[in-house]
Formats: C-alpha cells, structure tokens, sequence
C-alpha cells in the first residue's frame, strides 16, 4: 500500500486525500441531514397530534366530551374507558374496538409512539399513535390520536434516494474543481522544474521564474536562485582558473617548442630531444584544448551562426594531419548552419582521434539527411564497446586501449566535439564502422534551402 501510494504524484496524492476529506464530510453532512429531518419532521406530527389529545382530555375532564369528537385535518382520536372499550371517537375511527391493544396502549400512554397498520380504520397506511390519560379517578379515560405519516415516509425514502443519487455526482464536480484548483497551485512548482530541467550550466544569467505570490513556492524559488548564484560564482572561479593556467602556460611550451626547434636545425638534437618535443606538442594541445573547454563554459550563447561550407573544410582539416594513415573523403558541396571555426575544430578533433586509433585508413563521408547534414568519420580501429559510447563525451576519459596506445591524446577531443555540435543545434552519435572500428556521426542543421 505504501509502495503504491508513493508512487503517485503529489498532485493525484493531494486530489485523493481532499476527496477522502470530502467524501467522509458529505457522508456524515448527509446522514446527519437525513436524521435532524426525520426527527424534526416526526416530533412535529407528534407535538400536533400531543395538541390535540390535550384539547380532548380538556373536553373529558370538563364533561363535555362530544360524540363524534370534531377533530382538524388527518387525525383520528379515540377516547377508551380502564377496560379498552371505545366511549367516544371521530368520524373517522372505529366506534366499535379500540385502536390500540392494552399492550400498545400501555406504551403509549408511557410517552412512545407506537406504530401500527392502518387497516384497524380501513386505511392503507402505517399510523403513528399518541395517548394521554384523562378523566377523574373514578372514571378514567384515555385519549388515542393517531395520524397516518405514510407520506412522511414517501418523502424520506426521496430525500434518502436524492442523497444517494447526488453523492457520486457532487464528488466528481468538486474533484473536477480540486483538480483545476490543485493544478493551478502546483504550476508554479512545474514551471520551477521545467526552468530546473533547461538549466545545462552553461550560462551564469539562468534563473528559475519566481513566482509573484508571496508563498512558500515564492521563498523555495528565491532560495533555489541564491543556491544558483553561488554555484556559479563557483564554477566562473573554477572557469577562470583553467582560463588563466592554460593561457599561462603557452608562453613556457612556445618557448620550449622554439628552443628544441633551435636545436634540431643547429644539429644538436638527439633522441631525447625528440622525445621532449613529442610530448611538449602534446602539452601544446592540451592547453588549446583547456582553452577551447573555458572558452565555452564562460560563453553561454554560441557566436553568430552562419553557413559553412564543409567540402573545403574538410579537405584542410585532412592536410593538417601527419599523414599517418589514409584518409578518403567523400564530401559533396554541402552547407552547415555553424560557425566555421566550429565545424574546423570539430573536424580536427575527429580526424585526429580516427588517425591516432585507426590501423591504416580513415573514411570520411557527407550527405543530407531530413532537413540536417551528416558527416561520418569511419576508422579501421580496435572500435568502442558500446557500454562506452556514451562515457567517452566526458571529458578526460580514456579508455584502455587509448591509454595503451594514445601518444598524443588528452580525453578532451570527443568532449569538445559534443560541447560544439549541441551548441549549434547539431547531435553526435557513435556508431560501429563497416571495417570493425570506430563510426563517429555528426549531424548539423543544413543552412540548404529544403
């Protein structure tokens, strides 16, 4: 019970218990009602037909007891002598034999009001009956009024029906009204999770709405932006940090890079020298890497997009690499709604991990795809399980195999693609090549008109 209950929303969770609420009050409302109106109804009847059995208790004790006794509306009064026999009655009564049996007369007179069938005075209804005592010691007299409630009852069995009939119907329209009301309360709540959800970090001037009630949801919006607030003074720190070591770490690598350049054209360079500039050329990158990385999460808004042209793109990208493999291009005149110095970056980044993994050819390939442009960048290499597909975007990580055989890479080159290609309104997705290894899939928006 408690597993389904919290598996509810809070919305359904807030609706079922105001109904429960309601239900049980209209519930106890409607039986109460029922009640206080049968009673209030019968005790009226009874104080009537009290009235009139102390009029005719006045006409006894005074003598003047007249036969038939005149009575007003639905009555029907008897007046019996100590043995029950009938010694004066209305006209419409029995002359003959009392109404009530010793027994019921009995109670009667001891303040109930027996009920008892109608066809004792050839009536078709149930009649509630009142007795008085009257009379001297001597001559006791008892007085009997009864009335018929036959339609007292017709009206309690529609009022009983009515209640039920319009139980159901009154929950539903005030679940109708709770579930609008209840709604409208917690919108502020989806638009704060909505906001919450959109929010990816990137920008500092994100916020949550804040509602214009003064209410909690109001203080939990306040609080929430606040929270916002430090976290990105923390991260513009943490930003401006890796900014800063990385743009001062390019005047030492320029630096060593020239001196080991010095040294190789003066004839000094040795096998050492080559290993150092081996791995200042891979500081060298990571640094631009760290710097492209602070450069995006500083900026929230991508630069002006424009359309790029990826045919020439590509075949540059393909002469800046070392050659080290064959690369085979296919790409048709196809333009991209991104920034050059995006889509050139993501190029090299994606040609650079396909070359260092592949084993001897890299296949690059372009078309048009419902409304996009798909670039594929195929390598013949060891590949990526699949359970690693999507880890390899975060930055800093490196597979095994990469470890074993990476002589150059940083773990930023796939995270740097993604951060580039979601900006622009593009999606990455990795795939396994025709050749066994690696199938990397971009798809930017086509600036080509459809």
């Amino acid at each position: 019970m408690r597993k389904w209950w919290l598996r509810l929303s809070l919305r359904a969770r807030l609706l079922l218990i105001g109904l429960l609420g309601v239900a049980t009050a209209l519930a106890v409302g409607s039986v109460a009602l029922y009640g206080v109106l049968n009673v209030v109804t019968l005790r009226t009847l009874d104080n009537s037909a009290s009235a009139t059995a102390s009029e005719v208790a006045t006409l006894v004790d005074s003598g003047k007891l007249p036969d038939p006794i005149p009575v007003t509306g639905d009555h029907v009064v008897q007046v019996v002598d100590s043995s029950g026999r009938v010694v004066s009655a209305s006209v419409n009564a029995d002359r003959l034999s009392s109404l009530l049996s010793p027994d019921e007369l009995s109670s009667a007179v001891s303040g109930t009001h027996p009920e008892v069938p109608g066809s004792r005075v050839g009536r078709d209804s149930t009649l509630r009956t009142t007795a008085i005592r009257a009379g001297s010691a001597d001559t006791p007299r008892t007085v009997v009024v009864a009335y018929g409630f036959e339609d007292i009852k017709d009206s309690q069995r529609v009022l009983r029906w009515t209640l039920l009939a319009t139980y159901p119907l009154l929950l539903l329209v005030l679940g109708l009204i709770a579930s609008r009301v209840i709604a409208a309360a917690l919108r502020p709540v989806e638009e704060l999770r909505s906001a919450a959800e959109r929010i990816s970090g990137a920008g500092q001037d994100t916020r949550l709405p804040v509602p214009e009630s003064r209410d909690e949801i109001h203080d939990l919006a306040l609080t929430l932006n606040s929270m916002l607030d430090r976290l990105g003074a923390a991260r513009a720190q943490q930003r401006a940090f890796v900014a800063d070591a990385a743009h001062e770490l390019r005047s030492p690598l320029a630096s060593m890079l020239t001196q080991l350049d010095v040294a190789e054209h003066l004839g000094e360079g040795t096998e050492a020298t080559q290993d150092l500039r081996t791995e200042v050329v891979r500081m060298n990158g990571l640094v631009e890497s760290l710097l492209v990385l602070a450069r995006l999460d500083r900026d929230a808004s991508s630069e002006t997009t424009v359309a790029a042209t990826l045919a020439p793109l590509v075949l540059a990208a393909v002469r800046r690499q070392d050659g080290a493999v064959t690369v085979q291009t296919d790409v048709p005149d196809l333009a991209v709604l991104a920034p050059r110095d995006h889509v050139r970056r993501v190029l090299d980044n994606l040609l650079d991990n396909a070359i260092r993994h592949a084993r001897s050819a890299v296949d690059v390939s372009a078309s048009a795809a419902e409304g996009g442009v798909r670039l594929i960048v195929d390598d013949d290499g060891a590949g990526i399980a699949p359970a690693d597909r999507d880890r390899v975007f975060d930055r800093f990580t490196r597979l095994d195999e990469a470890r074993d055989r990476d002589a150059g890479g940083s773990g930023l080159g796939l995270a740097i693609v993604r951060e580039l290609v979601q900006r622009d309104g593009g999606v990455v997705e990795l795939d396994a090549a025709r050749r066994g290894g690696l199938r990397v899939i971009v798809t930017w928006p086509s600036a080509d008109p459809v």
